[in-house]
């Protein structure tokens, strides 16, 4: 019943790793079916080629662009683009006024809209909230953290009179009402807009709290100025608060000067006002003053770094210039084909160079090295492909190049496995007992091992843009893989493969005969060489052994040495 268990187990490792194989292909079969999905992954820029649009500002007389306000462009213009998923995109400035965006094969409407359109910054009165909001603002710059009533029960018998103010609940009307419940939040994209003099349905940037806006009553482009800092006191003595301070210009300041008049008289969620940057609610503050100097102020929960973030969208969000699209190409791939095929053939010379190096020092063993690398590539190509309809990656060639390392990281686990399996086995285990202890002491290498490339791949991920982003997501994907085959497929097919004659009693083709691995473990506390060396090699057999033992074993042998020794002296008297 004991030799059975471990068979038990590897076929129940076997069946999850079909279950997860035939998973794939059904996800990726569906996609296909509907007509989103394909059996090949997308490719990049630098090897498929794209469309190229170049914008340029619109500058008027005496007027000038400077480089931050450039990076600005390019860093929003970036974070919509990846929004689709890690689509290889390139934007870059060029001849000190322009941006250049380069796009992977033929982008669709909603993607140049995404790049043409400037960012939009908008203030909008709440006027109905799915959960309450922690920032205040004031003129004195303090906060509170009073929870706002949720959705108005009542709502739905709202009146559709023609509304008075911004704050107005008659702009909720029952298909407003309707498209705020049917509204998804996981779903919300730059395309979220709504004509300035009209409610607009949206959520925090996060997905955390559901809106109903009021039309908009201060515009971006009125923000003269935004800044982070920290709050002080009357005396001037800092609190060490983090807050956002916010300049506005004169039609800012007398806009915002109405509406804060008319915000600070109201209750719970329509005292709050709305910063809305490309359809999404960056901030929703409280307001705790009236406003007439054009200077407000936002407080809350902030840090160093989250109060820089909103005081550089509220600065930036709005470009004071905006850009209009000089041209667009299609450009051809920066690599193209060859540049592919040198790398696949690259990938394809580690491999074969990985599955001699297992056959020459494993014998057949090396064989479930094999099976593992196909197993792996597989599920590797499975997902990325998976990846490439659903969420817009492309495969790079930097992409490829961390597949090609791959091969290294997979190859390892199996090395450092059956290097532990083998050195059970010149302990003088027997070969189901060396793989199941082998196996104990191989995992914790590995996932040390596939810990800390993940953990490389991952701040490698979150800090790089472009081909180096690529590269670091199929070099964590891989990695997960790694984990995955090991013990899913590999450990398992060890543990068959002992129960079979040819492994299990040591053919000297099957990479685990224990007289060839350097000597050969006779029972307890007593080792013996193998006959089959050299005289040379049997002296260091044994000295091998010999250190293999432990102190406990070491003296049991010399007991049993002394014995033998005695014995055989009182034969020969």
């Amino acid at each position: 019943m004991a030799k059975s268990t471990p068979v038990k187990k590897a076929w129940r490792s076997l069946t999850w790793l079909g279950v997860i194989i035939v998973g794939l292909i059904a996800l990726n079969s569906a996609g296909v079916l509907t007509g989103g999905g394909s059996w090949a992954p997308k490719l990049a820029l630098d090897l498929e080629g794209g469309t190229q649009i170049i914008l340029a500002p619109k500058l008027e007389s005496g007027q000038s662009v400077s480089q931050e306000q450039l990076n600005q462009a390019v860093s929003i213009i970036r974070q919509r683009i990846d929004s689709a998923g890690v689509s290889e995109a390139e934007i870059n400035t060029q001849g000190g006024q322009n941006i250049v965006v380069s796009i992977p094969g033929i982008p669709d409407d909603a993607t140049i809209n995404r790049i043409e359109s400037s960012a939009k910054l908008e203030f909008r009165p709440v006027l109905v909230a799915a959960a309450p909001s922690a920032a205040s603002v004031g003129g004195d710059g303090t906060s509170s953290a009073t929870p706002s009533p949720t959705v108005d029960p009542n709502l739905s018998s709202t009146p559709t009179a023609v509304p008075t103010n911004g704050s107005d609940l008659s702009y909720v009307t029952p298909a407003l009402q309707a498209q705020y419940d049917a509204f998804d939040c996981s779903k919300i994209d730059t395309s979220n807009v709504a004509p300035a003099k009209e409610p607009l349905v949206t959520c925090e940037s996060d997905g955390s709290v559901k809106y109903i806006l009021g039309p908009v009553e201060v515009s971006g482009q009125n923000v003269s100025n935004a800044t982070n800092g920290q709050k002080t006191t009357q005396s001037g003595a800092t609190t060490g608060e983090w807050v956002v301070n916010i300049a506005f210009d004169g039609t800012g300041t007398k806009d915002f000067a109405t509406v804060s008049t008319r915000l600070s008289g109201l209750t719970g969620v329509q005292n709050q006002f709305a910063i809305v940057l490309d359809g999404k609610v960056i901030s929703a503050p409280r307001t705790l003053a009236v406003i007439t100097d054009g200077n407000a102020q936002i407080s809350g929960n902030f840090t160093q770094d989250s109060s820089k973030t909103l005081a550089d969208q509220l600065k930036f969000g709005a470009l004071p210039i905006s850009f209009t699209v000089q041209s667009q190409d299609t450009i051809s791939a920066t690599l193209g084909s060859t540049q592919l095929g040198s790398g696949l053939i690259a990938g394809l010379i580690g491999l074969i160079l990985v599955v001699l190096y297992s056959l020459v020092q494993y014998r057949l063993l090396g064989l479930v090295t094999v099976a593992s690398l196909t197993v792996a590539a597989l599920i590797t190509y499975l997902l990325i492909t998976i990846l490439s309809w659903r969420e817009g990656y492309r495969l790079s060639l930097a992409g490829v190049a961390g597949l090609i390392v791959a091969i290294g990281i997979t190859a390892d686990s199996f090395i450092v496995y059956f290097e532990r399996v083998r050195d059970e086995l010149r302990d003088g285990r027997g070969l189901e007992s060396a793989v199941e202890a082998g196996w104990k002491r191989a995992l914790r290498t590995v996932l040390a091992s596939d810990a800390v490339n993940f953990l490389a791949a991952g701040v490698l991920f979150i800090v790089a843009v472009g081909n180096v982003k690529g590269f670091a997501l199929t070099l964590g994907l891989t990695t997960i893989v790694d984990v995955a085959v090991v013990m899913l497929f590999t450990h398992p097919m060890l543990q068959l493969l002992a129960q079979t004659r040819f492994f299990n009693e040591g053919h000297r083709f099957s990479g685990l005969d224990p007289r060839a691995l350097g000597a050969t473990y006779r029972g307890r506390a007593k080792f013996a060489p193998s006959p089959q060396l050299p005289s040379g090699k049997l002296a260091s057999a044994s000295r091998e052994a010999a250190k293999r033992q432990t102190i406990a074993e070491r003296k049991a042998a010399e007991l049993v040495g002394s014995s033998t020794d005695r014995s055989t002296d009182g034969k020969d008297s």
